[in-house]
């Protein structure tokens, strides 16, 4: 049986874990919406998750700060 690395045993799941403070919710934009989609249909899922839903978040705020 392999052995888990220790950090990841200590991770939560982000649905575990509160929110940061002074964090502000913002809904997703049209595209980062279809982002998650797209990423949820690849999964198998019939509508994208909270892990989606990150990903397309974080992927469309990097683009816009290296643009």
């Amino acid at each position: 049986m392999p052995k888990s690395s220790s950090k990841s045993a200590k991770r939560k799941a982000p649905w575990k874990k509160p929110a940061p403070k002074g964090s502000r919710h913002t809904p997703l934009s049209p595209s980062q919406k279809a982002k998650a989609k797209r990423s949820a249909k690849r999964a198998g899922r019939p509508y994208p998750n909270l892990v989606d839903n990150m990903q397309a978040t974080k992927q469309g705020s990097s683009k816009r700060k290296s643009s």
